[in-house]
């Protein structure tokens, strides 16, 4: 099997662009990233025909034993293997297409002379990605090993992961890439221009971004100073009219090149496709698949990125864009740092870093969750419950006309001039059922589950079981944290108190034992409120109508993620809930029985049954794992790895934001809603899609290695299954 292609950047330090087809080496042999099989120091990876190193020719038959390698004229080639094979016409090589499926080949030995047929659908796509990359440097040819247009394809997707994707998806909101980082799909007004929003608690940010926008007037940049009386319902509304970033932290670094101290923001991995600023759950999820691939400096500047956004902004947001400035997401922080924490302990900063992580996770769970109004008083447990006034501006511009018309048509004004005159709240325009639809809105846009029949109209009233179990997993780390790296007892600086009126430094709990004790009494609401015995799972809980909801949800794994099911609890969770969401390509969102019947009059929603997203299959392998449920484990892992490798080999190297998991053969043609994130590229994909990557590199540190060697061959769970007798032994794999 031929070595990475990207494994030179680790060891030649000669590579400045691991991704420059001329500085990398493509052979199987690694005796040199720039040496030929003879020993000759060249850039054998791209040539001209003339500037081959000198092969000994004694025919133009290929008569070795050694892996072939083609030397490919790439714009020749390129125009040819589309004209031939691409013929829908999208510039992907697909199962879809209906070509002939080979395309020959010049061999290097034969100087190009001797063709040799390349057949079938993988082969073809991987050679229009390594033709697309080649010629975005502008090169004219290639050397190009056969063993790379065959290669494995999880060794080819985990290579590309680590460190393609990862760097493709990674931002600074500094004067590297804010003119990239600015740039927002979702700005509706007449003048989208980069736009910065800094807090007036930070003024070295203010000065650092005045005098970018002074040094670099082409990038536009507006930069305006945000108070803390700024950021009120009101406030949010009026910043519509001139959306922009939320700065981010910064940090201090010596530029070699000036001998000068200078600022530079924090990296961060956004989610990737349309979404190009840096979201709050979607971040957790790319952690885990950052600590697997040792970017541990990624993972670590979103943790502290974080930790800026609670003490200067009051939450996590949705994302770090002015309209989401009342909205936070689940919260994960305090097991987002643990993990860094784990992988960094060696470092001098380490503990620094997790005792900031728990300042800022008690703050946010006392002035977010555990404060009106996402706390119901009655039932002692949490909502996602966002401020807000009007039409949530980031969504498509048709997305609410079906809800506006009516509205619109009772006041005799467009829908246009009726969003404005609404969002005014003047009183000009009173509608009571309206103001609620929107809460309720936000409320679903919060959880992160936008949109699903499970929290249509009711979300800001549900104590729901994934925002439940992730405050029992706060309670429980930052207790087990005080209790073993802080002595029992965690002193807490006036700056993170959080300002709730009245607090005084006794009153914010700052011992082991008085976590533990919430824990415990969430854990109690929980079971009282939450848990149906009957079914063996959990239901939110409607905490107007003071009744459990009747929705089937994969968020019922998240009490085994977060430690707050009783092993008891959790065997009845396997037993009867998961064979409700099992499907061929893993855990669908909810069950079809709960979402009802859907068609033109009440459409798709992208987290109802059947589509399956990352985040439910990482806490729920998770999860399984906590309580000893490996063989479960193992086989959702593998389902959910085989259908993004399956959709990998036949799509031209697609990994999507969401899937079907119940189609075998195309899930990533999803039509609910908002398409799909990820599927929209030329000839080669370059960021995949964050928690997706995530998934798949951290799928495959739970599957056993026969079942590696079995998606690399691209085998069904059940063909696995049964070739294996039972999973017994592995047999036919080995």
């Amino acid at each position: 099997m031929t070595a990475p292609r990207l494994l030179s950047v680790l060891v030649d330090p000669e590579i400045t662009d691991p991704f420059d087809p001329a500085q990398v080496y493509y052979g199987p042999d690694r005796r040199s990233a720039r040496e030929d099989q003879h020993g000759h120091r060249t850039h054998t990876s791209l040539h001209e025909p003339s500037s081959l190193p000198s092969f000994r020719r004694l025919s133009l038959d290929d008569t070795t034993s050694e892996p072939r390698r083609f030397l490919i004229p790439v714009d020749s080639t390129l125009k040819s293997l589309l004209s031939r094979e691409d013929t829908d016409h999208n510039i992907q090589i697909t199962i879809d297409d209906h070509g002939p499926k080979v395309i020959s080949l010049g061999t290097v030995r034969s100087h190009g002379q001797k063709h040799v047929d390349v057949r079938g659908n993988y082969m073809l796509s991987n050679l229009l990605q390594e033709l697309t990359l080649a010629q975005g440097y502008g090169r004219k040819h290639i050397v190009l090993d056969e063993a790379r247009l065959n290669e494995n394809p999880v060794q080819r997707l985990s290579r590309l992961i680590r460190y393609f994707f990862w760097g493709n998806l990674t931002r600074r909101i500094d004067a590297s890439s804010i003119e990239l980082a600015g740039k927002d799909p979702k700005d509706w007004t007449d003048d989208p221009r980069p736009r910065i929003y800094v807090p007036v608690t930070c003024p070295d940010q203010i000065q650092y971004y005045e005098q970018l926008a002074k040094e670099q007037p082409q990038i536009r940049l507006d930069v305006i100073r945000l108070a803390p009386e700024d950021v009120t319902p009101e406030g949010i509304r009026d910043m519509n009219d001139k959306p922009g970033l939320l700065a981010l932290a910064m940090e201090q670094y010596l530029n070699t090149s000036t001998g000068t101290t200078e600022l530079r923001g924090l990296p961060f991995v956004v989610p990737g496709g349309r979404f190009n600023e840096m979201y709050g759950w979607d971040s957790y999820m790319e952690t885990v698949g950052l600590l697997v691939n040792e970017r541990s400096d990624l993972a670590k500047g979103m943790v502290l990125n974080f930790c800026f956004c609670i003490k200067h902004y009051g939450k996590i947001f949705n994302a770090n864009r002015t309209y989401y400035l009342g909205r936070t997401q689940p919260p994960f922080l305090t097991d987002m740092a643990l993990r860094v924490y784990e992988k960094i302990k060696h470092e001098s900063d380490a503990l620094g870093l997790l005792r900031e992580a728990m300042f800022a996770a008690i703050k946010e769970y006392n002035t977010v969750w555990m404060a009106p109004p996402r706390l119901d008083p009655l039932t002692g447990l949490s909502r996602y419950r966002p401020e807000g006034i009007g039409v949530p501006p980031e969504t498509e511009h048709t997305h609410f006309i079906h809800i506006l018309e009516p509205y619109a048509k009772k006041y005799g004004m467009t829908c246009a001039d009726f969003i404005k005159a609404y969002n005014k709240s003047d009183g000009t325009i009173t509608e009571p059922e309206l103001d609620k639809y929107f809460l309720h809105d936000r409320a679903v846009r919060e959880s992160g589950h936008d949109t699903s029949y499970r929290l249509e109209n009711v979300a800001a009233d549900l104590a729901t079981i994934d925002l439940n179990a992730l405050l029992y997993k706060y309670e429980t780390d930052i207790a087990r944290t005080i209790e073993i790296h802080f002595g029992g007892h965690l002193n807490i600086p006036p700056e993170w108190w959080g300002g709730v009126q009245g607090t005084k430094p006794y009153q914010v709990e700052t011992s082991a034992a008085a976590w533990d004790r919430k824990a415990k009494s969430r854990r109690k609401a929980v079971d009282r409120y939450l848990w149906n015995e009957d079914k063996g799972m959990y239901f939110d809980y409607d905490t107007v109508k003071q009744e459990q909801t009747s929705y089937e949800t994969a968020t019922t794994f998240w009490a085994m993620w977060s430690g707050l099911a009783k092993p008891r609890q959790a065997a009845a969770l396997v037993i009867k809930a998961l064979p409700k969401f099992e499907a061929f390509g893993g855990l669908v969102s909810g069950t079809e029985e709960s979402r009802g019947k859907v068609g033109v009059e009440r459409p798709s929603r992208q987290w109802d049954y059947p589509y399956g997203w990352a985040p439910q299959q990482i806490l729920a392998w998770t999860g399984l794992l906590r309580y000893g449920f490996q063989e479960e484990a193992e086989r959702l892992a593998y389902k959910w790895l085989y259908m993004v490798t399956k959709a990998f080999v036949d799509f031209n190297g697609i990994v999507v934001e969401k899937d079907d998991v119940t189609r075998p053969v195309d899930p990533h043609k999803v039509e609910a809603e908002y398409g799909n994130q990820g599927s929209d590229f030329k000839g080669v994909a370059r960021e995949g899609f964050g928690w997706v990557n995530a998934s798949y590199v951290y799928g495959l540190t739970i599957v056993n290695v026969h079942m590696k060697r079995a998606l690399g061959a691209c085998t069904p769970w059940d063909t696995f299954w049964r070739a294996t007798e039972g999973g017994e032994g592995g047999k036919g794999f080995s």
